[in-house]
């Protein structure tokens, strides 16, 4: 079980939830996203910081691990990871922060009018402020699993609209079916071990028409450092990544529709092994597989690596690759209950409703 508090907020609808006021004082601020728990002192949910939004910490069944037992992600020491590196994280995030200008500028070419935007794997809210300007009468939520990251993500915004932060596994999201209209996902999906349960999830609490947008990694990422280690032992020292075609084959098959993926190659050059390592401990991006190996590595095999590493130096440089694949999907306007009765939103009747690629430009 998965340590996160169990909470109740999750049949609010976020549309009905109060508008954040200005705060010109300290004061207790109920938190919409506030567990209802009577068996637990529910004043400390209640935060009394000037101008923050609350961070709310939630406990979650944890995920059954079914999908590629050598990957699956021991979430306890990726969260610890990511935890530690709360502070180093922004610093160092050349490449997140590229894929998510890169994928926010996609929705230039989409007409989208969301209420509600679930920023997923928020971290410390790198994307925020560039979907609150973009989407100035949306609500935006921010979800991460690393509690320290968010307590940053919620001094994004401006003082009058910070970001509501939930901390949660984006593979058993605590939130209502139906209540969020857009997920914008960066450099998250690496770190669910089922795929088909997080995007059974994801689409469970979109919308009907609403847009998930998501970038995650390939396997070709960090292939230098891959094949320096595989000279060296047989242990996993870097995670494994989901090919491109089996993240489409997963969004169909949790019932998405007009799936578009495509990928690119981003490369980071360093002077030397040092400073990417430092790189990957400063994001938090430490191998997390169950399956890693454990206890200390040896000098000796260090320098063995750094020697097989070094066969990669290209015009005196050591280079870093990231596949980095890109995808977009829609959930369907219609919901079929598991007794086979069909829903549509009130909002779509009366109205004509095209395939939802056709609201692309």
């Amino acid at each position: 079980m998965e340590t996160y508090p169990q909470a109740e907020l999750l049949d609010q609808n976020m549309d009905s939830l109060p508008p954040q006021q200005p705060r010109d004082q300290e004061q207790d601020v109920p938190s919409p996203w506030q567990p209802r728990d009577p068996g637990r002192d529910n004043d400390k949910y209640q935060p009394t910081v000037s101008g923050l939004a609350p961070v709310l910490e939630v406990r979650s069944p944890a995920p059954v691990q079914r999908v590629r037992p050598d990957a699956a992600i021991d979430k306890r020491a990726a969260r610890r990871a990511f935890d530690r590196a709360a502070a180093t994280y922004d610093g160092v995030a050349v490449l997140q922060r590229e894929m998510a200008t890169r994928l926010l500028e996609r929705l230039d070419y989409v007409r989208l009018s969301p209420k509600t935007i679930l920023d997923l794997g928020a971290g410390t809210g790198l994307a925020v402020d560039d979907l609150q300007r973009r989407y100035r009468s949306a609500r935006v939520l921010a979800l991460d699993f690393a509690l320290a990251m968010l307590r940053l993500a919620r001094r994004r915004g401006s003082l009058l609209r910070r970001p509501s932060c939930l901390c949660a596994d984006a593979e058993a999201l605590p939130l209502r079916e139906g209540g969020i209209d857009f997920i914008f996902s960066n450099a998250t999906l690496q770190w669910c071990t089922d795929l088909d349960r997080t995007f059974a999830e994801l689409r469970r609490v979109l919308a009907p028409g609403g847009l998930l947008m998501f970038t995650t990694f390939g396997p070709d990422t960090l292939r230098e450092l891959r094949t320096a280690w595989a000279q060296v032992d047989g242990h996993g020292h870097v995670s494994p990544f989901l090919d491109m075609h089996d993240v489409g084959d997963a969004l169909v098959r949790a019932g998405f529709e007009g799936p578009v993926l495509d990928a690119e190659y981003l490369t980071l050059t360093y002077a030397d092994l040092g400073g990417l390592m430092d790189d990957l401990r400063g994001l938090g991006a430490t191998n997390a597989t169950r399956e890693r190996a454990r206890g200390l590595t040896g000098k000796a095999r260090w320098r063995a690596m750094r020697s097989a590493y070094e066969g990669h130096r290209q015009e005196g440089r050591l280079p870093a690759t990231y596949e980095v694949v890109y995808g977009h999907a829609w959930a369907p306007m219609q919901r079929v209950a598991a007794d086979g009765a069909v829903t549509v939103p009130v909002n779509a009747i009366g109205r004509r409703v095209p395939h939802p690629g056709a609201t692309e430009n």
